[in-house]
Formats: structure tokens, C-alpha cells, sequence
């Protein structure tokens, strides 16, 4: 992952507060799920900052958990030898702006409004995007969307974008079970991309999960590619 895709990674889905331990720095996610709540390689750590980060969450009263690259052989093998647990292994994909912004949308089929509405909100909780989730995007302080999807003249479907060092990152995709596989999350994904366009980005990126292969299925479809991995590393309070 470059550092740009880095960047926005991170400065589009932030946590509540940081604080570092060495060469770690730890979210507070105030319940809304191990993204913002995960400690991350910043620079060089040591065995004992593992223990300090751990301290840090546990005083936050939520559980320890680290967010490590695929790719960061020490640092998955000292939380193994800690008694950490792999979850949720992910996927983050990019694909080029200009690759999505190419076929006209259906009229009224999507919509990118700022702030969300309602309708969106709900489409959001009926998912797995809780209230504390929501309440990540509200913080967010670089530019941002709700996008709307639409089928049959109803909202069927919700998104979130923001952009950062020149990167569209997507969050959020929330279509309503009895409107799935009809193609409305393609079309809220080129949606994306002319937002992005406006915005001066150049490239969307996106974190999936690897068990989600209906979501990776309509990624690849797109022109998605794969760029890099990661997995949180977890153990109880």
C-alpha cells in the first residue's frame, strides 16, 4: 500500500482520539469496530510496546486488538507468540477514477448528498452499520458523501466516500436484502467516481472483507484491483 492509499485509509474512517505506545498507535473506536479500534504500526516498535498498546486499550475498556499488514512478518509473529488471534482477514483494492466514470448512470438511480438523509441512516442500521459507525463518518474532516441508491422508485441503498491525498475511499456499502444482485452497488460505485472526479482524486480504494465474496465478486466485475491485505490480531480483555 503507497503512502498516499495509506493516508487516506486512515483520514477517511477515523478514530475518536489516538495514543501512542512506542512505535504504535492505538484507536479509540468507542464501539464502532475494529478499524478505529485497532493499534497500528506507525515505526519501529519493540516486543514490550505490544504490552503498552494493550494497556492503552484496556484502560479504554475495549478489547486489545493490532491491524497487521499481510506482509509484516514480525510483526503477526510476535502477536502470535503473545496469544493473539488472526480475525477478519481483508482485502484493499483500488481502481482508477477514470475506469468508473465512463458509462452513464440510470437517471435517478443515485445520488451523492451531504449530510446524509434520513432514509440513508435507516438503510445503514437495517445492515451492520450501527449508530457508532455512523458517528465515524460525522467525524470525518475531509471532504465527504453519502451516496443514495435507488430502484423501483425506492432508496434500496446507502454508501459513504471521503477523500484524502488525492484518494476516493469507500465505506459503507449498504444495499436492502430484497434489492441485492440487480446491480445497484455498481452504479452507486460509478456514483463514487464522479464525485471523486469533482474532488481531484484519481484513484477509489476500498477495504473488503475476504469472506464477502458477493461484494469482491461486483469489485472485481468493476476493474477493482488488489493491492494489499491485512487482518486484526485480537485476544479478550
Amino acid at each position: 500500500m503507497d503512502a498516499a492509499l495509506a493516508q487516506a485509509f486512515e483520514d477517511t474512517w477515523p478514530a475518536a482520539e489516538y495514543a501512542d505506545a512506542g512505535g504504535f498507535r492505538v484507536g479509540r473506536g468507542l464501539g464502532a469496530g475494529g478499524r478505529v479500534s485497532s493499534a497500528r504500526a506507525i515505526g519501529p516498535w519493540m516486543p514490550d510496546d505490544i504490552a503498552r498498546a494493550e494497556a492503552i486499550h484496556r484502560g479504554w475498556g475495549q478489547r486489545p486488538m493490532f491491524r497487521a499488514l499481510d506482509g509484516d512478518a514480525a510483526l503477526i509473529a510476535a502477536l502470535t507468540a503473545a496469544g493473539y488471534r488472526r480475525e477478519t482477514p481483508t482485502a484493499i483494492m483500488q481502481a482508477p477514477v477514470a475506469l468508473l466514470t465512463g458509462q452513464t448512470i440510470p437517471p435517478v438511480t443515485t445520488f451523492a448528498i451531504w449530510p446524509p438523509l434520513a432514509i440513508q441512516r435507516d438503510i445503514w442500521a437495517a445492515g451492520n452499520i450501527d449508530p457508532m459507525r455512523q458517528a465515524v463518518m460525522d467525524r470525518v474532516s475531509v471532504p465527504r458523501t453519502a451516496i443514495l441508491g435507488r430502484i423501483d422508485d425506492r432508496a434500496a441503498g446507502a454508501a459513504f466516500a471521503a477523500v484524502a491525498a488525492g484518494v476516493a475511499m469507500i465505506q459503507a456499502v449498504e444495499v436492502l436484502p430484497s434489492f441485492r444482485r440487480r446491480g445497484l452497488a455498481g452504479w452507486m460505485m460509478r456514483q463514487v467516481a464522479l464525485w471523486a472526479a469533482e474532488q481531484a482524486a484519481t484513484r477509489i480504494g476500498l477495504a473488503v472483507s475476504r469472506a464477502n465474496t458477493g461484494a469482491r465478486a461486483t469489485y472485481d466485475r468493476l476493474g477493482f484491483i488488489e493491492v494489499a491485505g491485512y487482518a486484526y490480531y485480537a485476544r479478550n480483555l
